[in-house]
């Protein structure tokens, strides 16, 4: 028989030891260490052997290529980040932090298929909980069917016995399997039951959503591995304090990992974003200092942000440098070129920084906007209203071409700026009508066009 042998496993990141570590030494996390045990063949023992699937090698020419028929999700901000609807037979993970609505998006998904029988099993919450959620999300579909259970295998046998076309698993870490002793929620545990759910959705040609947390340093809790074993890994993100929630593809095998998807929490559920532009401007400016509007795209989607900055005097020996939704790291690059290639003295002031709206942006064609804000703060003078900028600054002062500027903007014309800042040398595919786009090639130069006289 084998021989059981006991390990500690990091529930962080999988590291293994023989003993108790009160830190783990390759993540650093404290008191993350569980004891697990582990089967091994004894020596001299024959390795149990492999059972053969059947499978041949194929020849390229004879594969059939055709495109995987899709299921409408009916929520198109869902539909862009899957790459235009759930794969049959996928296994998608949906990760957020606690509170930011993962429960609600998948509930609220299951409850718009309309005719679609579909299974929503839950390992946190009771089948009372679940539907006061879904009376608060205005609705009680016919063919919804809801199971709390924290078994695995019982949560097969129901989707054996009633064949939903849709389930939902929440969450990962809740469900255990009898195939292994271990703890509900180690590392051993999700990843065993995230494979079982692989291959019984691969067997059985059903789509299973699962929620996983995410730990304090924003990746999904538990193992990494666990997002090796699924299809599609989506990132639900947002601030609590926000209405605001963003969809994000951090993994996608059938579509592209560029798309996103924009919600809005309200009392009766999220809401899809179409236009998130004109929700993320602040439409009353009053010529107000410290305001500039950055074309970004965020995936490949285009749309204008505000960027607020506030600077002051440091009323303490060290200045401070704050910034909500943008890189702390780059703010103070920014902040470097702004005292050594434009000559601005920034080194006694505190500066503050907020992207409206609660998003957090990493498009790097946001830095010019950047540093309009902290210079109009700076100075107290307005930038003027119906101008956009869009460009990425490097550490000589140069603005940088950046990707996708004709979406930029078509989007910036859209909404009724009537001139756009964008890199010098930057080749469009079309001139645009209503807007004028003015090439820059410094820093200093883009200032003076758009500081009011």
């Amino acid at each position: 028989m084998p021989k059981i042998q006991i390990q500690y496993i990091c529930q962080n990141c999988g590291a293994k030891s023989p003993k108790d570590l009160g830190r783990c030494p390759v993540c650093g996390e404290w008191g993350s260490y569980v004891e697990e045990k582990e089967e091994r063949a004894m020596i001299g023992q024959k390795a149990p052997k492999i059972i053969s699937s059947g499978a041949h090698p194929v020849r390229l020419q004879e594969v059939d290529a055709t495109p995987e028929k899709r299921i409408d999700m009916h929520n198109g901000e869902l539909n862009r980040v899957l790459g235009g609807g759930l794969v049959p037979g996928s296994l998608v993970l949906i990760g957020g932090e606690p509170g930011i609505g993962k429960s609600t998006l998948a509930l609220q998904v299951l409850m718009q298929m309309g005719g679609k029988r579909t299974l929503y099993a839950s390992g946190e919450e009771s089948v009372q909980q679940i539907k006061l959620r879904a009376e608060r999300l205005a609705g009680e579909p016919d063919n919804l069917y809801i199971l709390s259970d924290t078994s695995l295998e019982k949560i097969l046998e129901q989707t054996s016995e009633l064949k939903p076309e849709i389930v939902v698993v929440d969450s990962i870490q809740t469900i255990g399997t009898e195939t292994i002793d271990a703890t509900i929620g180690s590392l051993s545990q999700v990843r065993e039951c995230a494979a079982i759910l692989l291959r019984y959705a691969k067997e059985k040609n059903i789509p299973f959503i699962i929620v996983g947390h995410i730990n304090k340093e924003g990746s999904i809790a538990g193992p990494k591995v666990l997002e090796h074993i699924v299809d599609t890994v989506l990132q639900f993100e947002g601030d609590q304090h926000y209405m605001y929630r963003i969809l994000r593809a951090q993994k996608n095998r059938f579509g592209s990992t560029s798309e996103l998807g924009i919600y809005e929490m309200q009392q009766d559920g999220l809401r899809e974003v179409s236009n998130p532009s004109e929700l993320l401007l602040s439409q009353n400016h009053d010529g107000l200092s410290g305001k500039a509007i950055a074309a970004a795209v965020e995936g490949v989607r285009p749309f204008l942000i505000e960027i607020q900055a506030l600077v002051s005097s440091a009323a303490y020996g060290t200045p401070q440098r704050s910034s909500t939704g943008f890189d702390g790291r780059r703010l103070n690059m920014l902040l470097a070129v702004l005292e050594k290639r434009v000559g601005f003295k920034l080194l006694q002031k505190d500066v503050f920084l907020n992207i409206a709206g609660g998003l957090r942006v990493n498009d790097p064609a946001n830095d010019l906007a950047v540093m309009a804000a902290v210079l109009s703060s700076n100075m107290d003078i307005a930038i003027e209203e119906d101008v956009c900028l869009t460009g990425e600054v490097g550490l000589s002062g140069e603005i940088r071409p950046v990707a996708r500027i004709d979406q930029r903007i078509m989007e910036a014309e859209k909404l009724g700026f009537r001139r756009i800042i964008i890199p010098a040398g930057q080749k469009i595919a079309a001139k645009p009508k209503t807007i004028e786009v003015i090439p820059v090639k410094k820093v200093a130069e883009a200032f003076r066009l758009i500081i009011q006289k």
